[in-house]
């Protein structure tokens, strides 16, 4: 049996494992939104109900800087609403590019009288490295179930799929974000369907990312149970980004355009939320790989503020409410980025 086949048939047994894992955690979702442990489902928007009481007291924790937080006045509700929009984001790119198939219809209603947003684009891409696929798969799984546990949580309250640009055109949001980073020209398109490198290097644009919301976002929560919930959350975005940055850094061994695009990548991502060095490509230092960015002084990930999030997001330095890869802004309370 060749390595690659056990590699293969290892992901596949952790696959089984985890569908186990995902029904605990749905279990545990209904039976906080049903129970009021969350104080979510009895709750109005930001400016007519207070934030949840913590129920316990909790120990501060170092924060890198720049210091991430939410806005004044907005409320636990708000920010779990708004990491909904981000996982919307990840749960359709991942089960489109793994399945070809985006969320069930069940997965994307928000309040009555709202209406979900469309996905522009998105379609299965062209994986040939099984190992590739089998990440592809297992993320596409983790980040619907992000999707159901969060909404399951929020209940009443969960916000509906905002409108997502998920395309490969010249103009699209990836080509958009490609040509921030100069990985192509200005009429050229990035199409991150189109082979195992191209879906590696978008699933790096949203990934870490992801851990940076995360990280920003839990300092500033004050239910206990949300906190927890966050924190179970970002140690699996985090282990996708670990995922997504090891196969590019293996893959860029050989490809060494590779390594350099994390770097132009993230250099882009740094100039869009401010200029502040809180981001790193998987270039090694000297025979070391850099596969975990942290903060040299706390050996903590880096974490960014929901307006840094949205620079991102929208593809703007600016302060707007729209763009990018959400063409209609995200939905929720928290939907401004910030004025770099």
């Amino acid at each position: 049996m060749t390595d690659e086949t056990q590699m293969v048939e290892a992901l596949d047994a952790r696959a089984r494992r985890r569908e186990e894992r995902r029904d605990f955690f749905r279990a545990f979702g209904a039976a906080a939104a049903i129970g009021g442990g969350l104080a979510l489902t009895s709750c109005g928007d930001s400016d007519s109900s207070p934030a949840p009481t913590p129920t316990g007291t909790a120990t501060a924790t170092p924060t890198p800087t720049p210091t991430p937080s939410s806005s004044p006045g907005t409320s636990d509700i708000d920010v779990l609403n708004f990491a909904l929009n981000l996982e919307y984001l990840e749960a359709q790119f991942y089960a489109f590019a793994a399945n070809g198939t985006g969320l069930a219809a069940n997965l994307l209603t928000g309040p009555t009288g709202t209406t979900p947003g469309a996905v522009t684009g998105g379609r299965k891409a062209t994986l040939n490295d099984p190992v590739v696929a089998n990440f592809a798969r297992e993320i596409a799984q983790d980040e619907v179930a992000h999707v159901e546990f969060i909404r399951n949580a929020l209940g009443s309250s969960a916000i509906a799929m905002p409108a997502l640009d998920l395309s490969a055109t010249a103009t699209s949001a990836f080509s958009n974000a490609a040509r921030a980073a100069g990985l192509i020209g200005a009429n050229d398109t990035f199409d991150p369907y189109a082979s195992d490198d191209n879906f590696l290097l978008a699933a790096y644009i949203f990934e870490d990312v992801g851990v940076t919301a995360y990280r920003g976002a839990l300092p500033g929560i004050a239910n206990t149970l949300i906190r927890q919930a966050a924190a179970g959350i970002l140690a699996a975005e985090a282990y996708h980004a670990s995922m997504i940055r090891s196969a590019l850094y293996v893959r860029g061994l050989s490809t060494p355009s590779l390594i350099d695009a994390t770097e132009s990548i993230s250099t882009a991502r740094d100039s869009l939320d401010g200029g502040t060095d809180i981001d790193q490509g998987v270039r090694p230092i000297g025979d070391q790989s850099n596969i975990t960015p942290f903060d040299p002084n706390t050996g903590l990930p880096y974490g960014r503020t929901t307006g840094q999030v949205l620079n991102i997001a929208y593809l703007n330095r600016d302060a707007v409410a729209t763009g990018g890869f959400f063409p209609a802004g995200v939905n929720g309370n928290i939907k401004t980025s910030a004025a770099n």
